[in-house]
């Protein structure tokens, strides 16, 4: 398969695009990647966006994007533009257009930029299946060609950039009648309005794809850079985002999991996080995103070319593996917790890996952040473990203990090349890429109860490990393997971006049948803090499986960033609805500020919950409104009362302490 999107899969090399002029803060070409947000005060509060607009600018954000709904919202942006002029910010301002063709045409004489949704620009959405032949298709592109043009005339008149950003929930009737709600749909909606910039000779256009499934969202990315280069159109710059991202650390770890693969394929000129907080929050999660990859050359250690790209990275394909114990084919991928910096563990210690034991009744309950396995090192537990958690000790202490049935060793490749003793079922081998030898590679062919544990210490972590894996499936090896990431001085937000990107890259492409992370503490780190460093890891890993679309063991919260158009406190409300509904495991919740926003942009969600006017939400089962106009008061109840309706509600329940 042709796969021009990426230069390499083993190197990091930024991807060549053409230069768009936006203001004095130029995008693409030799330019750094570029942070923005977007505000959330109403529009038409010129005082209050400016003041927004300040705290976003002095935070590092470079291009402010502000909601322009109607005619008026448009002509007001002329005042907000004013007046950070007149105070000395000068960051170019977007325009974000929806449905209203003749919103943009007024912006685009006053903003550097307009962001137009080819998904609702020149189509109403009724949700209806059409049936179309060449001819009729041809037609509906003329209607919407001879929409579009008006806008890319006055945007080449007065040298303003345009965005063309195509959402996963709110494709056209049209596009999802010819294409299906798909990563190519995606795509092609864009290409119809690219395709029209290019007839008129206008190229100062941006790219975007967002989805809130960042499966979707990254093979979109990637095929469209694919189709740009297959149909001779220019290299534009690509704005990424996962939109409706949510809030907190989910928020973060699905931002960085969506936008952090794409990085690694050196893809993205300006960066979005979108985040249900304010939207200066979201400025410091892009730039630690982005300022991972500003020496990465540099301080990486180079990846030797690979001839078999064994994985479609344009749909999502589980590598095929054995079965061993729990582990492999069609089992979740599991997750191992790093106990081995601990000393003396306690029954209460295993709270921090989501297994509660209570001391009144002598019994462990487990939570849904249940680790699978734990890993003590040198120093074996001393009591009984619960059952569903089984220990991994290492191999010499494993060798000495008595009791070698319940416990399972973890080797060196080297320690298993050379091993007399195994345990019968299940043993863990881990090995970096140098130690995935011809002779190790032989040996797994013939071993039904290896699970190999693969780490890296390169800074190029995540295209090495994909290097690893694409060693095994080059040799035919189905042995299953656990992502190992290990991180060192760095702060625990750090760690977090950068494992939900590392491990998060490698399960969008199907690689990987578990998680385990670790970090460094001082030596003198008291046992408190090494627990909550071991909680926080624990959480974070089944966080990024999650956002990897490969395991789900918590509610989903898709929630927009909140903007001008919002119709109530999004970050008050989805708190609220997270504290009545976060028992729901596995089931997707979509909160939305306004009608803009759903119920297209929660294409994922179960159910959805959206503002339709002052203090009246409609609620949504999929993309269906079952209830409109609910008083805000009673929303949330019956939310409740409708997934009660569906036998999926079921009661929280209090662990015994």
């Amino acid at each position: 398969m042709n796969r021009i999107y990426c230069t390499s899969l083993v190197e990091y090399k930024r991807r060549e695009t053409i230069e768009v002029k936006i203001g004095a803060v130029p995008m693409g070409a030799h330019h750094p990647i570029r942070v923005q947000s977007m505000t959330t005060v109403d529009t038409m509060d010129t005082l209050g966006s400016v003041e927004q607009c300040i705290r976003m600018i002095e935070a590092g954000c470079e291009y402010i994007r502000i909601t322009a709904p109607s005619i008026k919202e448009a002509e007001n942006l002329r005042h907000i533009k004013a007046e950070l002029r007149r105070r000395g910010y000068n960051a170019p301002l977007v325009a974000d257009i929806h449905f209203t063709p003749n919103a943009a045409e007024v912006a685009a004489r006053i903003v550097e930029k307009v962001r137009i949704n080819p998904g609702n620009y020149a189509d109403k959405k009724k949700f209806e299946v059409i049936e179309y032949n060449d001819e009729t298709y041809q037609a509906e592109l003329d209607r919407i060609r001879e929409r579009f043009v008006p806008l890319i005339r006055i945007c080449k008149e007065h040298g303003t950039a345009m965005r063309i950003g195509t959402n996963h929930g709110s494709l056209s009737d049209r596009i999802l009648s010819r294409y299906g709600d798909t990563p190519l749909g995606m795509v092609e909606s864009a290409l119809e309005f690219l395709r029209i910039c290019e007839d008129e000779q206008y190229y100062n256009v941006v790219i975007s794809m967002k989805a809130s499934n960042t499966q979707v969202m990254v093979q979109a990315y990637r095929l469209l850079v694919q189709k740009l280069e297959e149909e001779g159109l220019k290299p534009y710059p690509l704005h990424l985002g996962v939109t409706e991202a949510g809030e907190a650390e989910d928020g973060r770890i699905k931002s960085a999991v969506g936008i952090g693969t794409l990085l690694e394929d050196g893809l993205g000129d300006t960066v979005r996080v979108s985040l249900t907080e304010a939207p200066e929050a979201e400025v410091p999660v892009a730039k630690a995103l982005i300022d991972r990859y500003t020496y990465r050359a540099e301080k990486a250690r180079s990846i030797k070319p690979i001839c078999n790209i064994p994985i479609d990275p344009f749909q999502y394909h589980r590598r095929e593996t054995a079965e061993i114990e729990n582990v492999g084919a069609l089992n979740v991928p599991r997750v191992l917790a790093d106990l081995s910096q601990l000393r003396d563990i306690q029954y209460a210690d295993l709270k921090s890996v989501g297994h509660l034991y209570s001391m009144l009744l002598d019994k462990f309950n487990m939570n849904d952040l249940g680790a699978d396995y734990i890993y003590t090192g040198d120093r074996p537990i001393n009591f009984m473990l619960p059952n569903g958690l089984k220990e991994i000790i290492n191999y010499v202490p494993w060798q000495l203990v008595e009791d070698q049935e319940h416990r399972h060793p973890l080797l060196t490749a080297k320690q298993y090349l050379e091993a007399t003793q195994l345990h019968p079922k299940l043993n863990f081998v881990e090995t970096d890429i140098d130690g995935i030898s011809s002779d190790l590679l032989e040996h797994l062919k013939n071993d039904p109860t290896v699970v190999l544990v693969l780490y890296t210490s390169n800074e190029h972590a995540m295209p090495e490990l994909r290097k690893c894996f694409f060693r095994l499936m080059n040799n035919d090896v189905s042995t299953p393997a656990i992502i190992k990431r290990s991180y060192g001085a760095l702060t625990p937000d750090e760690v977090q971006l950068y494992a939900s990107t590392d491990v998060g890259g490698l399960l969008i492409d199907g690689l990987g049948d578990g998680i385990m992370l670790g970090t460094e503490l001082l030596p003198a780190q008291e046992k408190v803090a090494w627990l909550n460093t071991i909680e926080k890891l624990n959480n974070l890993s089944f966080g990024i499986l999650q956002a990897a679309r490969t395991r789900m063991s918590k509610t989903e919260y898709i929630s927009c960033p909140s903007c001008g158009r919002t119709l109530f406190d999004l970050q008050e409300t989805t708190a609220m609805i997270r504290k009545r509904t976060d028992h729901l495991k596995g089931v997707k919740i979509g909160i939305m500020g306004c009608i803009v926003n759903g119920p297209g942009e929660m294409a994922d969600a179960d159910y959805g919950y959206v503002g339709v006017g002052k203090d009246k939400i409609a609620l949504y089962r999929g993309q269906t409104v079952v209830k409109k106009s609910v008083p805000a008061d009673r929303a949330v109840d019956e939310l409740i009362e409708l997934i009660r309706e569906d036998a999926r509600w079921i009661e929280p329940v209090q662990l015994e302490a």
